[in-house]
């Protein structure tokens, strides 16, 4: 990204500024607040006119709020459920029941770790096959009660480990696709960083799809697209870019339903901003959609997903 190192210098400068005024006791506000100027305006020209590669990078960024970030901030009384009743609890989807702006939600995302220690627990993200058939039970469960689904996405994709194959990690998923399809309660799936593969469409298949601004959204990432595809690596930003990705060209393409703003500099610069946009978003979504009839839910989403897909002749 343009100006990185210059941007991360400004941080710096301000981060120890501010703790010596606080610890000498001297008030060197002016001073911190031409630094945040400045790298505000860095800021503002380093994501005009990011490349779709750009954004992967923004969208993969370990210092971005991930799901229980979100539950923290967004919901009360959240009671997380584990186990998919079959084989084991995975740590790389977590779910429960919750309450957000005083409404019953089941919320279930893809949870990435920080530290190797956090990633190897939670598999970098990466659901096995147990952590979808948690999913489809949690789905299943908000249909019982008809309380809405709420998905948080954000997977490099689906873990392609032997084990994973073994224990059907294809069919996990694509039973969750077709659960989801007749599913009879509202779901609103939201992408809060990287959405991967088959491992970010087992959630992705709901009656709203949003994706936040610094988002992506992929059948296959650039790297192994550009690897299958070109049968060269180097290609990776060309992949990017043809793959249509980013939040603003499949909004353009209605493969989603809209995109959250993030503060200037991307989600992590203010998780409590961006929780509450998230939150806005989720109530008002389930406001809609709690307008139609069971019959007439089902219907949109199944339209909504026939019309996806514009073919052009040549």
């Amino acid at each position: 990204m343009r100006y990185k190192e210059e941007i991360l210098e400004l941080d710096n400068r301000i981060k120890e500024l501010t703790n010596f005024s606080q610890n000498k006791k001297i008030d060197l506000t002016k001073e911190i607040k031409k630094l945040v100027n400045e790298r505000d305006e860095l800021l503002k020209k380093a994501y005009e006119n990011l490349s779709d590669w750009e954004r992967v990078f923004i969208a993969r960024d370990s210092q971005r709020p991930y799901t229980l970030d979100y539950i923290e901030r967004i919901s009360t009384g959240f009671i997380e459920l584990h186990g998919d009743r079959l084989g084991k609890d995975d740590p790389a989807i977590v779910g429960g029941l919750c309450r957000i702006d005083g409404k019953k939600v089941m919320i279930i995302g893809q949870q990435k770790g920080r530290g190797i220690e956090g990633n190897i627990h939670r598999n970098f993200g990466m659901a096995n096959p147990e952590g979808y058939r948690k999913a489809l039970r949690l789905f299943k469960m908000a249909e019982r009660f008809s309380i809405p689904v709420v998905n948080l996405i954000d997977t490099a994709g689906a873990y392609p480990g032997l084990d994973a194959e073994k224990n059907g990690q294809g069919e996990a998923i694509a039973r969750n696709l077709m659960e989801m399809a007749g599913l009879r309660t509202p779901i609103i799936s939201i992408v809060i960083g990287e959405g991967g593969s088959g491992g970010a469409l087992a959630l992705g298949v709901a009656d709203k799809i949003y994706m936040l601004e610094n988002s992506v959204y992929s059948v296959i990432s650039p790297e192994g697209c550009a690897a299958i595809l070109y049968k060269d690596s180097s290609r990776v930003e060309e992949a990017a870019n043809n793959l249509k990705i980013t939040a603003e060209k499949l909004k353009e393409l209605e493969i989603i339903d809209g995109i959250i703003k993030e503060p200037l500099g991307g989600a992590d610069k203010d998780y409590d901003f961006i929780a509450s946009e998230v939150k806005k978003v989720i109530v008002s979504a389930i406001m809609e959609l709690k307008k139609f009839s069971l019959e007439e839910l089902l219907e949109n989403r199944y339209n909504k997903f026939r019309k996806m897909g514009k073919f052009i002749e040549i």
